[in-house]
């Protein structure tokens, strides 16, 4: 597909800042409050904040509760049935504000609704929903609001099947201190199982000095820490005109002045090339911190998952990461329960854990996604069969980070303070260069900035420590 198909030209964005300007215009002076509910990934949650920023530029307050607002929006996530299942029940359950305030506007976005069989379902079962757009239609959304406020009829638009990049979009970000940079959108890989090449189309890279602009403002404004995102970072700049690897991204990022941490992700195995992990080793700026999802330690199952590498391949790439970076922070992806999954499969797995010793793993069953090759293959794995596995990986990784955990009691380590822990409000939570949770005692005038912190104890997922 040619560039000039992708981009959104500059007379399209400013059509949409005079959509802006006549939706305010049409609500006219007075407090108007909008919520932005996000489901899903950090991609989703970069949208949102390009959603929420085009709320805003409308005249809407943004808030965070759903509760007495003129307008709910809910960014969605196709990735497992239950996100799915989850954020429909949650939009039925907006029906009786609906009620309460029938002037209320309901809208849904993002890749769920990206699917026709969900948007005739919204249609059909969810008559309060006023609109509805799917991923390419993000940057349209003052055009859709302002024709559903000036004709009152629902509207519904569908992926055309182009992906598109609109730059220039106005940002409301909830963070001071952090913040997600989209380098690029879609996906070409197709893995049989994932549904996001058919909701998010294939995969498009920003322009390297519109992502660098980006990332200097924030960098002057003193934000702390900077998260690259796309579905495959490492097949970033294939698309360009003038083809761009992820690794020089990465080093003109850092060449940024200011004190900011670089994080990315996600990386897929194949690609992760090892000129990117001697950037990383390199750089005092990129946390050293690696999110590798390996998804199964089969090569069988690998295979039927179209991931194109091997176990073999893929403990050459993790060891030659832990010989660069020997304190490096390595965590994973991995799916129970493929199509088809043996005993002898699933062992695969938990070889590859008891090998790579990662620090923290995100695991799922199985789910399958309607349009997806693996929804259709044979040799479904029973749900009994699957749990148990599940359970049993879990109990493995547990030990592992716990024991990993453990090796830091004592030390004193760097904490970005994020806010008031939600567990323990007499304390402060923040997170570790490598991620970890940290909850400690301190004054809130130490969120947003880093803090020294001697850890004192550990559980499986986060630390405990006193500020030093």
């Amino acid at each position: 597909m040619e560039r000039n198909q992708i981009l959104i030209p500059d007379e399209k964005i400013r059509e949409q800042y005079n959509y802006m300007e006549r939706v305010r215009l049409l609500l006219g002076s007075g407090v108007r409050k909008a919520v932005v509910m996000t489901f899903g990934c950090q991609q989703n949650e970069a949208d949102s904040e390009r959603l929420a920023g085009m709320l805003h530029e409308m005249g809407y307050t943004i808030v965070k509760e759903p509760e007495d607002v003129d307008l709910i929006l809910v960014n969605t996530c196709a990735v497992r049935e239950h996100a799915e299942l989850k954020t429909l029940s949650i939009t039925g359950q907006y029906k009786h504000l609906k009620q309460k305030n029938p002037s209320l506007l309901i809208g849904i976005c993002g890749c769920m609704v990206s699917q026709e069989h969900r948007k005739e379902d919204i249609k059909q079962k969810y008559p309060y929903v006023d609109f509805l757009f799917g991923t390419e239609g993000l940057y349209r959304l003052p055009e859709i609001l302002y024709t559903k406020l000036k004709s009152g009829k629902r509207q519904f638009h569908l992926n055309e099947g182009i992906g598109n990049i609109a730059e220039g979009l106005p940002v409301y970000r909830e963070s001071s201190f952090k913040a997600w940079v989209s380098i690029m959108y879609g996906c070409n890989n197709f893995c049989s199982y994932c549904i996001v090449p058919y909701v998010r189309g294939r995969e498009r890279s920003r322009d390297p000095e519109e992502i660098l602009k980006e990332v200097r403002e924030l960098a002057e404004s003193g934000v702390k820490e900077i998260t690259l995102l796309g579905q495959n970072v490492n097949s970033y700049g294939k698309d360009l005109p003038e083809p761009m690897e992820f690794a020089t991204l990465l080093e003109k990022v850092c060449e940024i002045p200011g004190e900011f941490t670089v994080r990315f992700m996600t990386s897929h195995p194949k690609d992760a090339t090892k000129r990117l992990i001697d950037v990383m080793a390199a750089n005092d700026k990129i946390a050293k911190a690696f999110h590798l999802p390996l998804q199964s330690g089969s090569d069988r199952i690998l295979k039927v998952m179209n991931r194109r590498y091997t176990q073999e391949s893929y403990l050459t790439l993790a060891r030659y990461i832990k010989e660069k970076m020997p304190d490096i922070s390595l965590t994973t992806d991995i799916i129970v329960g493929f199509p088809g999954e043996t005993e002898e499969d699933f062992e695969g797995t938990l070889s590859v854990l008891k090998e790579v010793r990662f620090d923290n793993i995100y695991s799922f069953i199985y789910s399958k996604r309607v349009g997806t090759p693996a929804a259709s293959m044979p040799d479904q794995v029973p749900s009994e069969v699957s749990q148990d596995r599940f359970a049993r990986m879990l109990k493995l990784q547990d030990e592992i980070s716990l024991s990993k955990n453990r090796e830091n009691i004592g030390k004193i380590l760097p904490v970005l303070v994020e806010g008031v822990s939600k567990t323990d409000p007499d304390r402060l939570t923040g997170r570790t260069e490598k991620g970890r949770l940290v909850h400690f005692k301190g004054p809130e005038d130490l969120i947003g900035k880093e803090a020294s912190v001697r850890i004192t104890d550990v559980l499986t997922h986060s630390f405990f420590g006193e500020l030093i």
